[in-house]
């Protein structure tokens, strides 16, 4: 079977048979032609003569014999019609290759056609799955960044915590004397700038990892945008090339456009490409989501520390200061006594310097009487009872004043150590005003500047 009729069998149409000439040649049919034309060949095959040549192979004349334009007349003849006859024959086959092939053609560019329109449906689909892929990574990074914002803004505000403890401890450095002692409020305040110092630590590394995040986002999004735009050129060059016809008037000639590129794609290769881009980008929307989650309680807890640290601060504070309040107001008290002492004191030693300067004339009486009574004459000059008297009266005046000056010494000394007891009182006082002073007035007074919770966490 030739390759018309395999063509033709495909689309079910049965060959046309061949009919036989039926036409007139000279005064004899065809067919009459054709079986004289046949005897003859037969004679010249059983006799060994070709037709055609001559009868003798000897000398003979330059004329033919009547046989012989005979002969010549059917060899003509029959080359006529067998020449028709293959005309004919290949006119009909042509005509039968014609139709079929361009039945071929027909059915193969609609069923190009029609390919084509599956492939444009194939590259619509992923098309739509990658800008949906896209759109959702953009939000997911979008998002990330907002958590990130709230991770500096974070940061950023924790830097007031730090100022306020550091501010703290410098300015409790400034008490005095025994005052200057680590307390509990100290270590509370160490704890809170040990708090404070891992918690911006935290927030670094936190950043970092949104930016290598972000990085890893926004590079498996441009994969995505990528594809996405090779098939939104695809799908505009399949569409084009689906509305093409054989009337179209771009259509022409390319040669070298059917040759198959060992580097191009298979189906199977370019569908694993859209759908590896796609697992990848969720595989990164996942970590994304699962850092936003981290973020997220990262900031809730670090915030709920300081805030915590800072109530025990405050708590601390408090304390001290009435503490420290409580022994002001017993160190005044005492102070208030101290003075009411030292005035009873120095009333005292008046008392006792009025005294002993009261003793002077019963002295001078006394010591004027044993005088005269020296001058008295001869026997006179006796030791009486009255001289005795006299005597132990100096002695007793004496006596007695060698007592009020020993306590007029020793009130003054106790008014001494009671005026050192003031003076230290005092200062102890002013010790403790300066204390009270640094924690109430410029310690707690700064601390009402710590960042509310909701800034702790990122929100402005």
């Amino acid at each position: 079977m030739d390759a018309g009729a395999m063509l033709l069998s495909k689309t079910g149409t049965p060959p046309v048979p061949m009919q036989p000439y039926t036409g007139t040649v000279g005064t004899r049919t065809d067919r009459e032609l054709a079986q004289s034309l046949s005897r003859m060949a037969n004679l010249n095959e059983a006799t060994g003569t070709a037709m055609g040549a001559p009868a003798a192979t000897g000398f003979r004349s330059a004329k033919h014999t009547p046989q012989e334009w005979h002969e010549s007349n059917y060899g003509k003849y029959y080359q006529s019609f067998s020449d028709r006859d293959n005309a004919e024959r290949l006119r009909h086959e042509s005509k039968q290759l014609s139709n079929e092939t361009q039945a071929l053609t027909q059915r193969t560019q609609s069923d190009v056609t029609k390919k084509l329109a599956e492939r444009m449906h194939d590259i619509n689909f992923w098309k739509f799955e990658l800008n949906r892929e896209v759109e959702e990574m953009i939000e997911e990074t979008d998002l990330l960044c907002a958590e990130k914002k709230r991770l500096e803004n974070a940061l950023d505000a924790t830097e007031i915590p730090m100022k306020i403890a550091r501010d703290n401890l410098d300015c409790r450095a400034r008490r005095q004397n025994i005052d200057l002692v680590g307390d509990k409020v100290e270590l509370a305040l160490n704890k809170e700038v040990e708090i404070v110092s891992k918690v911006q630590d935290l927030l670094r590394r936190t950043i970092q990892n949104s930016d290598r995040q972000i990085k890893l986002n926004r590079g498996a999004k441009h994969k995505l945008t990528m594809d996405w735009s090779d098939k939104v050129q695809a799908y505009a060059i399949d569409e084009k090339c689906s509305n093409l016809n054989n009337n179209s008037t771009e259509i022409q000639y390319k040669e070298g456009s059917a040759k198959l590129d060992a580097s191009q794609s298979t189906p199977e290769s370019w569908a694993e490409f859209s759908h590896d881009n796609i697992v990848r980008a969720e595989h990164e929307k996942m970590a994304s989501q699962e850092l936003r989650k981290l973020i997220d309680q990262i900031l809730t807890d670090t915030s709920n520390d300081m805030r915590e640290q800072c109530n025990t601060v405050n708590t601390e504070f408090a304390k001290r200061i009435e503490e420290m309040n409580d022994s002001k107001t017993k160190m005044e008290n005492h102070l208030h006594k101290t003075v009411e002492e030292i005035a009873s004191m120095e009333q005292n030693i008046r008392d006792l310097e009025k005294a002993i300067k009261d003793k002077e004339a019963p002295m001078k009486v006394a010591q004027t009487r044993l005088d005269h009574r020296t001058y008295r004459p001869n026997t006179e000059l006796c030791r009486d009872p009255a001289q005795f008297r006299t005597v132990q009266e100096v002695g007793e005046i004496q006596n007695s004043i060698d007592q009020l000056e020993q306590k007029l010494a020793e009130s003054r000394a106790s008014l001494k150590d009671l005026m050192d007891t003031r003076m230290t009182l005092e200062k102890e006082i002013a010790v403790k005003k300066n204390s009270i002073f640094i924690d109430r007035d410029k310690c707690l007074k700064f601390r009402t500047r710590y960042p509310s919770t909701s800034r702790l966490v990122g929100y402005q």
